[in-house]
């Protein structure tokens, strides 16, 4: 399929590119660039590319597709909090405006990348699954569902939206992240020798690998249509629901002689949620997860370690979003509404 992949040069995209090449797929790479540079070890590879903001996106800008994988998004929750009108115009009018000119171009399956965080203070005796209430506490969370519903009330014959709701990302990637939960505590435990928690560790995440992700975005865009179009689907495994205080207890495995730390305004995350992934692997039982917390940690180290990471580059602009995205603005490369300077 000749795919269009937006947000291709971020942490999952640049990961997910990759998977959908070498299952054969042709990938047009769709990206505004505001991380261009910031490789760790190499390029996003694409076959094509269309640099573009999501909120200009063209007709032109979907031409000769089959597939839209739509990533593309101010990314987590601090960015959110950073901008939440911008949050709304880019995650939500952005993506209602690729999704109206994808139909138009009979493109029909449209899978967007969701989140579990919409979920966000749930009763945690129970996992949640995908009919259970939403209630996101942060403009990130929120646009995510906004969308959902938004999006499906576009579905017929000829729109075929799929709503993948993620599980909290870590593993390697040419363009990694350190403001995600396991990659964050291995990061600190490589540079400074304390796996340190911002909260009281209390709180369930699920944790999903990129490579783990990819391999479901690309399922789910070449399943049949009857078992996906229209549905949300959680994705991750229930093995990997953990609590913040037991990924960073696998840190410390990982890394031996690590101290667990805590920080000293360190209290309980509001955000907490154990998720049911029986649907998916129901639905699409051939998929073949591969990762868990221990192996992705281990991953993520040996990386550190092979870059010879430093703790100014691991906090700083190369691996967090938000102070990338507040660099480019300080230095005017991009104005107060994050469009490019010309």
């Amino acid at each position: 399929m000749r795919v269009l992949l937006t947000g291709y040069q971020g942490y999952v995209g640049s990961v997910m590119s990759a998977f959908l090449k070498s299952r054969g797929h042709s990938v047009i790479g769709l990206d505004t660039g505001y991380f261009n540079g910031l490789d760790l070890w190499a390029p996003p590879s694409v076959d094509e590319v269309r640099t573009v903001d999501m909120r200009n996106i063209e007709e032109k800008d979907v031409e000769g597709v089959d597939a839209v994988i739509h990533l593309a998004a101010l990314s987590n929750d601090p960015l959110g909090d950073f901008a939440p009108e911008l949050t709304d115009a880019i995650n939500f009018k952005a993506t209602m405006k690729l999704a109206e000119m994808s139909k138009k171009h009979g493109i029909k399956r449209f899978v967007f990348a969701s989140s579990c965080s919409l979920y966000g203070a749930a009763d945690v005796s129970k996992p949640v699954d995908e009919t259970s209430p939403t209630l996101p506490l942060t403009p990130y969370a929120k646009s995510k569902i906004d969308c959902e519903n938004a999006l499906l009330t576009m579905k017929d014959e000829n729109f075929e939206p799929v709503f993948m709701r993620n599980a909290t990302c870590y593993g390697d990637s040419p363009r990694i992240r350190i403001d995600v939960v396991l990659n964050n505590l291995t990061a600190r435990a490589i540079v400074t020798g304390e796996v340190k928690l911002l909260s009281d560790g209390s709180a369930w995440r699920p944790l999903l690998h990129v490579e783990d992700m990819s391999a479901s975005f690309e399922a789910v865009m070449t399943a049949p249509a009857k078992l996906v179009s229209g549905e949300a689907f959680n994705v991750g495994t229930n093995e990997q629901n953990y609590q913040v205080i037991d990924i960073a207890r696998t840190v410390q495995k990982v890394i031996p002689g690590c101290d667990l730390t805590y920080s000293d305004d360190a209290q309980a995350d509001a955000r907490s949620y154990r998720v049911s992934f029986d649907k998916l692997h129901s639905v699409l039982p051939n998929i073949g997860f591969k990762w868990n917390a221990e192996k992705g940690a281990i991953q993520v180290a040996n990386r550190l370690r092979a870059e010879k990471a430093r703790a100014e580059d691991l906090f700083g602009r190369k691996h967090i979003r938000l102070e990338q995205l507040k660099y480019l603005v300080e230095n005017k490369n991009v104005n107060a509404d994050l469009f490019w300077n010309a």
